[in-house]
């Protein structure tokens, strides 16, 4: 494979280019048989994260993918979106367990303790 040393792919250019051989692959199904395989294919291959991102471009308008993959989507599993881990005033939020008066946790215990 050759490639042009001026450009850099990018994650995005990487993704759609995974998609589109994917559904290259597929193109010579039948219609049916071909959305299902990529479909198939994207749910048991592609980490949480590549479908997140998938969908993220697919629901700004999809450019660069094969219609295959856009026909696809509807049946790719879409990852919930990723929980955001903090410290802090939201962490009790956030983290199962966490710390904090969000969590119940009071700041008397901690000041009695240091006495």
């Amino acid at each position: 494979m050759s490639h042009d040393q001026g450009h850099i792919m990018s994650t995005s250019e990487k993704l759609v280019r995974m998609a589109n051989q994917i559904a290259a692959f597929f193109h010579s199904k039948p219609r049916e048989e071909g959305i299902a395989g990529v479909a198939e294919h994207i749910n048991k291959f592609w980490e949480p994260r590549m479908r997140r991102q998938l969908f993220e471009m697919l629901d700004s308008g999809g450019e660069g993918f094969n219609e295959l993959v856009v026909a696809a989507s509807a049946r790719i599993r879409r990852p919930a979106a990723p929980e955001r881990g903090g410290f802090g005033a939201d962490a009790g939020d956030v983290v199962p367990g966490g710390k904090g008066a969000r969590a119940g946790e009071s700041n008397a215990g901690i000041a009695a303790s240091q006495k």
